[in-house]
Parts: structure tokens; C-alpha cells; sequence
């Protein structure tokens, strides 16, 4: 048996406890008695996932349920593989498992084709046995995890409080970062900015991101990618992912009006 390495009492994070990359940050809820999985990864590090649950004397057979923060493939590429050989439900949000279901790959991002990026072995379509909504809890043995609807990024996307730990998926990065905003995504600029604003009034203590380090809620890393976000909405950046654009409204009104451009 490995020594298990707690970040915080109840929960593994499988890359520093193999001190390996598995391009995603792999949560094992340890209840007890069950233990579950917040996001399995993709299937080129999925043999690796389970060898280290087997070392760390976590009975496969006890898995309680295969989380998806959002159907993302860096996420959950591997998760129908997961869930055959561990036997264990799969839950995620309704609207990511309408993507996971059909094997979407570009709805998962498995599949970039303007940019000639294909992940090998693209999006294996899985069933999702329990649709996760806002308000469920998700028992998992002595622990519990509260689920948060937190869509912006992706439309499904989930967040998950247990006590003063907040597992917030790739809403925000401890560099005040957030997840890719795109439109054939599904991104959803008002949607994110309220659901940051919730992480940013929550009451945990820490954050614990699907991306790179976890850390200290600091609500100033927050409140600066809110205003940003804020102003995206109004930048033709971000195309059909914003509000509006004010300098192409304006543009349209001197049209009509005659008004010619000041050079």
C-alpha cells in the first residue's frame, strides 16, 4: 500500500499524491466506508488512475460515483471506460450529459477542427446515470458534497461544496485565469460572471480548481476576472459569446442617420 497523501481530511488529489501529470486535477473524495472521483481524466491516463486507487487500498468496488465537473475530454474522456471496469454510476449535469451521451466531440472539445486538433480516441459516448442539478447532495460515506449549477464556461458545468472546500472546476485559476470562453462551447459571458460572483461571496475558505494549484479564496483574484468578464461582454473579441458591442450600435445609428464618420 502507497501512504495516502491528504490535501485536506477526505480528499486525495491523485496528481500530487503520484506526483504525475494526468493533464487535469483528479479529486478522491474519501468517505470511509466509499470514495468517489471528481473528474477521471482521458483515456491515455486512465490504467495509471485506477493502478494508484488499487496502492492506495481504495476498494474499486467501493467507488460511490464517477463525477464530471463538465463534459470537457481533458476531464472525461475516460470516463465510459471508468465507468465499465469500476462499476460505478457517472453523474453530471443535464446539459453536459446531453453532450457525454451523444459523444460530441466538439461539444467536448475533443474536436477543434479550424485548428486541426483531434484528441486521440476522441469522445467515447457514455451513459450518465445520475443528472446532477443545483441543490442535490451527493453522499459519499461520513461526507457530503453539495452541488452548484456554476455554467459560464461551459453550460454544464458544476461546482461542488463540502465544507469550508470549495471544488470549482475551471471557473477560476489561482492566477485569476478562467476556463476558454467560446461560443461553440457553449460559453455563456452573464452566466459566468454570475456564477464567479457566487464563488466570490461563498463561504468556503478554499478553492480547489480543475486547473493548476489549489488555493486560498481571495475575493480580489475573483472580483478582477468579474470586471473583466464584465467588459468582455461589450468587445467584439469575443463574438457571438457577448451582449453587445457599443461601437458597432453606434456605427449603425449614424448610418441611418446620415451621419458621416469624424477622420
Amino acid at each position: 500500500m502507497v501512504q495516502r497523501k491528504y490535501l485536506f481530511p477526505g480528499v486525495i488529489e491523485l496528481n500530487l499524491q503520484a506526483a504525475q501529470s494526468f493533464g487535469v486535477n483528479l479529486y478522491l473524495i474519501d468517505g470511509g466506508t466509499e470514495w468517489a472521483l471528481i473528474d477521471v481524466g482521458q483515456n491515455e491516463t486512465l490504467d495509471d488512475v485506477i493502478d494508484l486507487i488499487r496502492k492506495l487500498d481504495f476498494p474499486l468496488s467501493k467507488c460511490k460515483m464517477l463525477i464530471a465537473t463538465h463534459a470537457d475530454a481533458d476531464h472525461v474522456q475516460a470516463l465510459a471506460s471508468a465507468r465499465l471496469r469500476l462499476k460505478a454510476k457517472t453523474g453530471a449535469h443535464p446539459a453536459a450529459a446531453q453532450a457525454l451521451e451523444a459523444g460530441d466531440p466538439v461539444q467536448t472539445y475533443a474536436s477543434i477542427p479550424a485548428q486541426g486538433f483531434e484528441i486521440d480516441g476522441g469522445m467515447p459516448a457514455c451513459k450518465i446515470d445520475v443528472k446532477l442539478e443545483e441543490g442535490d447532495e451527493i453522499k459519499v460515506g461520513k461526507l457530503t458534497l453539495k452541488v452548484w449549477s456554476t455554467p459560464g464556461h461551459t453550460p454544464g458545468q458544476l461546482s461542488f461544496q463540502m465544507g469550508n472546500l470549495l471544488f470549482s472546476g475551471d471557473n477560476i485559476y489561482k492566477d485569476g485565469c478562467v476556463g476558454a470562453i467560446d461560443a461553440h462551447h457553449g460559453s455563456h459571458l452573464p452566466s459566468f460572471i454570475t456564477s464567479l460572483t457566487r464563488l466570490r461571496d461563498a463561504d468556503a475558505e478554499f478553492l480547489l480548481p480543475s486547473h493548476g494549484p489549489m488555493f486560498r479564496k481571495d475575493p480580489a483574484i475573483l472580483q478582477s476576472a468579474i470586471d473583466r468578464l464584465t467588459k468582455y461582454q461589450h468587445m467584439a473579441d469575443f463574438g457571438t459569446c457577448t451582449v453587445s458591442w457599443p461601437l458597432e450600435d453606434e456605427w449603425k445609428r449614424d448610418i441611418l442617420t446620415g451621419k458621416m464618420p469624424a477622420l
